[in-house]
């Protein structure tokens, strides 16, 4: 009898011991060290944000974040990546929105809106249409007219989003451009720089050339006007009906534990408050410092797919 008893409290103990050591490695997350998927190349806005960004965020972690690039597809290619990973927030991407909204809507992809969790949205992006500091046109009403008299001027793009924007102004103006697609805003910003593109989608790269002179911002492609250039209109306000409003976001894998996002949204939360995080974002790529939790995230883009799918729908 008391070795069945001995042998039922050494079973119980050990059952204990099987559902506990789980618990605790997970609530002691990250015990190595973490992956910044970019999905640029290095040299641009996501780059110079994203490196201040894993600096921060491995001190407030306790671990290193080390930062891999990924370029391709305006970062649909790095989310593919991540959709297939099984670290389960130890790899995770930092990069504007836009590839979890719009383009598994545009062309085939290997995962779609449920592929991740949206750990936080820390920056809102300011993504715009530039021009050089030599173009014959300052303004989008200039351009126009001078793209209507000059057909053939070149375009820089980097994903099809905004190849989706272009074609629709395209239409609506009767002008033609030639599409150069590029790898991001380090391979934008030579272009428009030497005079080899008339204009250009930026995803905020813009912001380290404009005090200068070397760049000009002609239109805004978020919802409002941006913040560091408020005499400039959006495409609302120009008379087309759309919009490309992104967020910076973290996204992991839909398998990701709770308590692994709980961890990570936290240590976002606090990062954003350093001043070399709001230094960077604020001052050096011009950029507003914001947070917007999981929940918060979802809503809003199930809302933009809605509006993405009808603009794809009408492009067609």
């Amino acid at each position: 009898m008391r070795q069945t008893k001995q042998l039922a409290h050494l079973v119980l103990l050990l059952l204990t011991l099987i559902v506990t050591v789980p618990t605790f490695a997970q609530s002691n997350f990250p015990t190595q060290p973490l992956t910044m998927l970019i999905g640029f190349n290095q040299g641009g806005s996501t780059d110079i944000q994203g490196q201040v960004l894993a600096k921060v965020l491995s001190e407030k972690l306790g671990q290193p974040v080390n930062i891999l690039y990924h370029p391709g597809a305006g970062g649909a290619s790095a989310a593919a990546m991540l959709a297939n990973s099984r670290d389960q927030g130890y790899t995770f991407q930092f990069g504007l929105s836009l590839p979890y909204t719009f383009a598994p809507l545009a062309t085939p992809a290997s995962y779609q809106l449920t592929s991740f969790r949206y750990v936080a949205g820390i920056t809102l992006d300011q993504i715009a249409l530039v021009t050089g500091p030599n173009t014959p046109f300052a303004t989008w009403s200039e351009f126009i007219t001078y793209a209507k008299a000059n057909p053939g001027l070149v375009y820089a793009s980097q994903n099809i989003q905004d190849r989706f924007v272009i074609n629709r102004i395209m239409r609506r103006e009767g002008i033609t451009l030639r599409i150069m697609p590029t790898t991001g805003g380090a391979g934008m910003a030579p272009l428009i720089l030497s005079g080899d593109a008339d204009l250009a989608f930026s995803g905020g790269t813009h912001s380290a050339y404009t005090d200068s002179g070397l760049m000009r911002v002609l239109a805004s492609l978020a919802d409002e006007r941006l913040a560091h250039y408020p005499q400039v209109p959006n495409l609302r306000e120009l008379g087309y009906d759309v919009s490309m409003h992104a967020i910076r976001v973290i996204a992991v894998p839909a398998n990701t534990p709770d308590d692994q996002v709980d961890i990570l949204s936290k240590a976002l939360q606090s990062a954003i408050q350093d001043a070399r995080f709001k230094q960077v974002t604020e001052e050096t790529i011009k950029m507003p410092v914001i947070f917007m939790n999981e929940s918060a995230l979802i809503e809003l883009f199930n809302a933009q797919v809605k509006e993405y799918k009808q603009l794809i729908a009408e492009s067609q």
